[in-house]
């Protein structure tokens, strides 16, 4: 039985991860820091098959303890402070984990068994963040980056670590540099499940209106759960590389807006929906689309869920989730 650890494993990405590999007959060890952490309430409850492995980033003794007590042949690491406008707030915080994280799993991997003899395989959650102000359309493996956040700007360190424990150790270390992707799991802080679970609330009397901040920004979402296959492939190939995994389309949030409140029966979204400059980046990321070609040549991936599908799958999960705490 293969053996996979996942950081992260409390997010959208990790619990869809977690689902996909014990489908595949993985043992499943994830990653969860500090005691009690009510966040691995959920995840025994939902996934019993995953073993919690305490661990942290921050601390290279921790996660050079969680290797050995798994001995994972594949490390998946999913774990970053994520929500790109707290980066802003938070920025140390947010180096030290999203970045310099990345380096310290790294460094476990290396002395636990990173090199041939011992293959583990590692792969890192890269984002189409890192691009920011972008500097040719589509974006590729080859684009350079421009990173708009501190969150994008650790996302850039963790890119280039990856690249170089792979060039100066032998590891078979990949980035896959995923492009916007959804889903129900989303954290209500993200603009797509803010948006559903507003558009939800709203056809249920529940609230009155939806605060945004812009509304031009452009992206390729696609749904997370079809990107954690393109994941799982990279550390099935003979050689380690990066591939960016997208859908190839864009779509404005105000697309975004139109689709989730015309799914919930609501007319109108301009009824409901007001700005506030509060919600706008001090540094914006206009527009980021993805060439997924060389995952779909390669790996052979495609995705299965298309936008309209996708921005569906959100608002009826939501609709029925608050309807289920109204009935409690």
């Amino acid at each position: 039985m293969p053996r996979a650890f996942i950081t992260g494993i409390t997010g959208q990405d990790g619990q869809h991860l977690a689902e996909f590999l014990h489908s595949k007959g993985y043992q499943v060890f994830g990653m969860v820091k500090g005691q009690n952490n009510p966040r691995a309430h959920q995840i025994r409850d939902e996934f019993p098959y995953v073993e919690l492995v305490p661990g942290d980033l921050a601390d290279l003794s921790s996660l050079v303890a969680a290797l050995e007590y798994s001995k994972p042949d594949e490390v998946y690491n999913l774990g970053a402070i994520s929500f790109v406008p707290m980066s802003f707030g938070q920025t140390e915080l947010t180096s030290n984990i999203t970045g310099l994280g990345v380096m310290r799993m790294l460094e476990a991997v290396r002395m636990v068994g990173g090199t041939q003899n011992n293959k583990i395989r590692f792969y890192q959650a890269s984002s189409s963040e890192m691009f920011g102000k972008v500097r040719e359309v589509p974006q590729t493996e080859l684009t350079p980056f421009h990173p708009r956040s501190p969150y994008g700007c650790a996302k850039v360190f963790g890119h280039d670590i990856t690249v170089n424990y792979r060039e100066s150790y032998d590891i078979f270390a990949c980035s896959g540099i995923l492009f916007n992707h959804e889903g129900p799991r989303r954290g209500l802080e993200f603009v797509t499940r803010k948006i559903s679970n507003s558009a939800a609330r709203i056809k249920l009397g529940l609230q009155d209106e939806l605060v945004m901040g812009n509304l031009d920004a452009k992206r390729d979402w696609g749904y997370a759960g079809d990107y954690v296959r393109a994941m799982w492939l990279m550390l099935q190939q003979d050689q380690p590389d990066d591939y960016v995994v997208a859908t190839g389309e864009m779509h404005s949030i105000e697309e975004f807006l139109t689709l989730a409140f015309a799914e919930a029966g609501l007319d109108d979204w301009h009824k409901y929906v007001r700005q506030d400059p509060k919600f706008f980046r001090p540094a914006e990321v206009d527009l980021l689309i993805g060439d997924p070609k060389k995952a779909q040549d390669k790996l052979g991936w495609v995705r299965e869920v298309d936008f309209p599908t996708l921005v569906k799958m959100m608002v009826r999960h939501d609709l029925q989730w608050e309807e289920s705490k109204l009935k409690k």
